[in-house]
């Protein structure tokens, strides 16, 4: 049996290498790249699928003497891949003048670490805000001005209006995407994103004068486009001005228009120096719930004008949601909204608690790319390196699971051969559909020959099918069962073989093979602390 887990784990990497071959990318240094197959997709570093185990440092944690502590966050957390921010405030400090050297640390450091970098650009917008444009810009609000608000006030948010400010985040980001061309050959970053969830609060849009000329002019062509105006839920021959194309939705839709095409043009200005991947993030709005615009920030993309970003923003690769809704049917939605044939799935930021840690699961089933717990190091609040293995726990087991399969995950979610059960609140078992057989997933904490049931819902399984009968599954506060199906339906079955073990160098060593009160009554469990166990059905 552990021949035949060997061949099946060289297959995996044959087809790997093949798979690269075929995309043109096999080989260390290549650029990292999103790849598109049937509505999936993939993040290639060196040529293959890679999965981001990521973890985000406090917006104020770049700097070198608070990088220790980062670093040994993304150590207890065993990441892959950190989440910091650059600001331009610093990069720019005097116009004109470019500073990088907090760039070069963060590379140094990186690669001292072995730790993949997805930098953050903290400029125009942060939260919806622009606290991090340099201060030669905050003093000169006539040229660089902030949106005015229906009531004729400055609101606490930069305009999209502005040109000036448009060519010079543009000019600065170019400026970094330029210097990562020169002092990053290895491609330590593999992503940028690009401003930190921007959009408006106090405010659906801006109502200055040349706000509102634009507003009473016609939606742009590429909004007119039909396939985008289906997807907005508008007659396909709709056109004339913001308020008659769309109605309610006209202030909102106009705003994210205005600001995803100020993005999108800074994004092209890096792109055009240097083409890694770019992404802007997501503060959510309720996707159950479908709130007014002026109860959540307006302008960013949120799921109901991810379309409009799309047409307005063509050099950014994808939208990503901030995920801080920890609540299943909203979080799980979120998931589904934000996994589209045209958006790669990427979280970013999340919480690190087990009840975030558990939509993990989701994410890899998904098919997604990435997936990163903000917050990951001490910042300042003197707990140490203690506090910090403590607080990042949950998603530390995890990642210390997955790190060493994390590329075959990776291929296996893009062929579309993960499924994953997450706890819900009402703690229900669940079942996976598997071709011949189901897999009936009960959450709970191995108890004897019984599951007591998990005080919170934080229990996760996952499910990689390899052949009809053959699946690796892992899981945490879970357990499984199975019942034969379709033509074997009925059937008396057993487990053939059920071995625990992990991956090392790519290669599934064995700890032990489970039988007996490990796989009797009913199945599996698996306890606090996940597992991988490569499993085999028969029927008689």
């Amino acid at each position: 049996m552990i021949k035949m887990i060997r061949m099946a784990v060289m297959g995996c990497l044959v087809a790997l290498l093949t798979v690269g071959a075929a995309w043109g990318q096999a080989g260390e240094g290549t650029m990292p790249r999103i790849v598109e197959k049937d509505g999936r997709h993939a993040l290639l570093v060196d040529g293959q699928p890679f999965f981001m185990l990521g973890g985000q440092a406090h917006n104020s944690s770049a700097w070198p003497g608070m990088l220790p502590q980062v670093w040994s966050a993304v150590e207890a957390m065993r990441a892959n891949t950190l989440e910091v921010p650059i600001y331009w405030e610093q990069i720019e400090a005097q116009l004109g003048k470019f500073d990088f050297s907090l760039v070069d640390t963060l590379l140094k450091e990186g690669r001292e670490h072995k730790v993949h970098l997805v930098l953050l650009w903290f400029a125009t917008w942060k939260n919806g805000s622009n606290h991090y444009m340099p201060e030669w810009m905050k003093r000169d609000a006539e040229k660089y001005p902030n949106i005015t608000g229906r009531n004729g006030r400055a609101v606490d948010s930069p305009s999209p209006h502005s040109q000036a400010a448009i060519e010079a985040d543009a000019k600065a980001f170019a400026a970094v995407m330029g210097h990562l061309k020169e002092a990053d050959p290895q491609h330590t970053v593999l992503m940028v994103q690009v401003q930190n969830e921007p959009g408006s609060w106090g405010s659906v849009r801006d109502y200055s004068p040349v706000a509102q000329k634009l507003f009473e002019g016609p939606v742009p062509a590429e909004l007119l486009k039909p396939e985008v105006l289906k997807a907005l839920n508008r007659p396909v021959d709709a056109k004339g001005t913001w308020q008659e194309v769309f109605g309610n939705d006209a202030d909102e839709y106009f705003h994210a228009w205005s600001v995803a095409r100020y993005i999108g043009h800074i994004a092209a200005a890096g792109k055009a120096v240097y083409p890694l991947p770019l992404y802007v993030n997501a503060a959510l709005r309720d996707p159950l719930s479908q709130p007014k615009a002026s109860s959540y920030e307006s302008g960013g993309p949120t799921d109901n004008v991810i379309p409009i970003w799309k047409a307005a923003a063509p050099a950014i690769d994808l939208v990503a949601p901030d995920i801080y809704l920890s609540d299943s049917p909203r979080a799980l939605k979120v998931i589904e909204l934000y996994d589209r044939p045209d958006n790669a799935l990427f979280v970013p930021e999340t919480g690190s608690n087990a009840e975030y840690t558990r939509y993990l699961y989701a994410v890899l089933a998904q098919g997604g790319i990435g997936f990163s717990p903000f917050g990951i190091d001490d910042n300042g609040r003197g707990g140490g390196e203690a506090e910090i293995a403590a607080r990042l726990a949950p998603v530390g087991q995890e990642y210390a699971m997955v790190g060493p399969m994390m590329r075959e995950l990776a291929k296996w979610g893009f062929e579309g051969k993960i499924q994953a059960a997450v706890e819900r609140e009402d703690h229900a078992e669940q079942t996976i559909n598997l071709g011949a057989w189901q897999a009936i997933v009960a959450f709970g904490a191995p108890s004897g020959r019984t599951t007591q049931a998990n005080a919170k819902p934080i229990g996760k399984a996952m499910v990689v099918q390899l052949g009809e009968s053959e699946f690796v599954l892992m899981g945490t506060l879970c357990h499984f069962t199975f019942r034969p199906v379709g033509a074997n339906a009925g059937k008396a079955w057993q487990y053939l073989k059920v071995e625990e073990g992990q991956y090392e160098n790519e290669t599934f060593k064995l700890l032990r093979i489970r039988n007996g009160d490990e796989t009797d009554w009913g199945g599996p469990r698996f306890g606090a602390v996940p597992a991988v166990l490569h499993t085999m059905l028969i029927t008689r």
